[in-house]
């Protein structure tokens, strides 16, 4: 029989999953590494922990099911975006932690290029605004910071890349430094409409384009690993951010379809086309995959806590034991108190984009408890996919959004996923294939080695495990966004 590989390296876990010929999972390995908060509002990952959990769950997965390097035809990689690596050429070493997504420590880089008058390049070439979520910034500031750095990007010793290019490049023993082009869009210094690094913005961000990799399509040879790393040589063929995978996953392959995963925060993407739409509602504009030169376009709405309120509960104020609980807690919480939290613990995505504000919790009463919480707590997540859901309608026309799927570790709670359909007043699709992300990246890879089938017969595969329709009457679900937007206004405004 016939594998593909899929690496699905995330932000608190890697896992690997073996596809059969029929993009059926066979099996899968997990582990999860350390996060690192040197100081408030920074979060760092060791690159070592993201290599060596990458290669211990390729390595058990292959042994547990008995598969060789030699019946793999092919290596698909999805990655958390953003996160930021730098490292000697040389000696394959990284100079610093990987600064995270989450991080927010180059707000101030972003106020003075914004003074500086650079936003509107920004947002021209890269469909991008100015905030610390971006790689552009998080690599400044490492040139800027780290002893040395600058010196030695500048005389060709160092390289960037997010995530995907670093493992590759270990993987292939350091013969390819590459990336694709969803990852290239999220950097803050890739032209999605020319296809090429913006040699402008490289300029005013202090950037070296040597140290940049080589962007290519999401199917595409980006290199074959060293026998020593997985028993023998296996040709990488896939590779996309872990958004733009889930998008390719769910089949969203039509301009109006529209995917939201629910994972540590929330990702929606609007598929649009070969065109990019400019957004009027801070939307960004991103490529959602590129195949044969071609990108294909999308609108993106960043939501960053959605998962993680869950985890506070769990974590923070201990009311539930597991993530499972939220649901059946939040069932029973009193319908007569209205509840609201706003999870803006790291700030607010968009449409907001406010770095810098924090979360707030609304109508409390002395009966609110652990049930109210819980309920606020997903509910939060409704909303805020609302306030996307919103936007985009505003940016394209809202009668041609065909569909919205959802995918991710949340949508498997069929009391949030009503909640959000009754929130949107929008049916909402679940499919029975959950692991979506692994999925794309996995397609990707198989469509590449001509083991899989093109866009058409993949998108054919698509099954619905559930619909779930709006329950909710108009005026309730108006006076519930009334509420909601009332306490975003509150919490930016402190």
């Amino acid at each position: 029989m016939t594998y593909i590989l899929a690496i699905d390296q995330g932000t608190t876990s890697t896992r690997a999953i073996l596809f059969d010929d029929k993009m059926q999972a066979q099996g899968s390995a997990q582990q999860e590494f350390a996060q690192h908060f040197p100081q408030a509002g920074w979060v760092e990952h060791d690159p070592e922990d993201l290599w060596s959990t990458t290669l211990d769950v390729c390595r058990k997965v292959m042994a547990e099911q008995g598969v060789t390097a030699a019946e793999i035809a092919g290596i698909g990689i999805t990655n958390q975006r953003e996160t930021t690596v730098v490292w000697d050429r040389h000696t394959g070493k990284p100079i610093h932690n990987a600064i995270v997504w989450q991080d927010r420590r180059t707000s101030v880089i972003c106020e003075e290029l914004r003074a500086a008058g650079h936003e509107d390049s920004v947002r021209q070439k890269t469909g991008l605004l100015l905030d610390p979520y971006f790689s552009g910034t998080k690599l400044k500031w490492i040139l800027d910071t780290v002893p040395e750095a600058r010196a030695r990007a500048e005389a060709g010793d160092l390289l960037f890349g997010t995530v995907d290019s670093f493992l590759i490049w270990r993987l292939t023993g350091g013969a390819s430094h590459v990336t694709d082009a969803t990852n290239a869009a999220r950097t803050l210094m890739y032209d999605i409409r020319k296809g090429r690094w913006s040699s402008e913005i490289c300029g005013f961000l202090g950037v070296p384009r040597d140290m940049l990799p080589e962007v290519k399509d999401c199917a595409a040879d980006f290199g074959t690993t060293k026998a020593e790393f997985l028993g023998g040589e296996i040709a990488i063929l896939g590779v996309a951010g872990d958004q733009q995978a889930a998008t390719i996953g769910q089949a969203c392959f039509q301009p109006g379809m529209m995917k939201s995963t629910y994972g540590t925060g929330c990702f929606a993407l609007l598929n649009t086309g070969d065109t990019p739409v400019v957004s009027q509602n801070r939307m960004l504009t991103t490529i959602a995959y590129q195949l044969e030169g071609a990108p294909t376009y999308a609108l993106e709405g960043s939501i960053f806590i959605a998962g993680a309120a869950v985890q506070w509960l769990r974590d923070g104020l201990g009311i539930i034991g597991s993530a499972q609980e939220s649901g059946a807690l939040a069932r029973n919480a009193d319908p007569g108190q209205d509840v609201i939290l706003v999870p803006a613990f790291t700030g607010l995505g968009a449409p907001y984009w406010k770095p810098d504000c924090r979360g707030g919790m609304f109508g409390l009463t002395r009966n609110s408890g652990p049930a109210e919480f819980a309920r606020a707590a997903l509910q939060s997540v409704a909303y805020q996919t609302r306030d996307l859901w919103e936007a985009m309608r505003a940016d394209w026309d809202g009668d041609s959004l065909v569909t919205l799927r959802v995918d991710g570790g949340m949508s498997a709670s069929n009391w949030t996923m009503q909640s959000l359909a009754d929130l949107l007043g929008a049916a909402v699709d679940r499919p029975v294939m959950q692991e979506t992300t692994a999925l794309g990246a996995a397609w990707l890879a198989g469509m590449r080695a001509g083991v899989y089938p093109d866009q058409a017969g993949f998108a054919a595969t698509w099954a619905l495990d559930q619909q779930f329709t709006p329950e909710m009457d108009e005026d309730r679900r108006s006076a519930a966004y009334a509420r909601w937007k009332r306490a975003v206004e509150a919490v930016i405004g402190v």
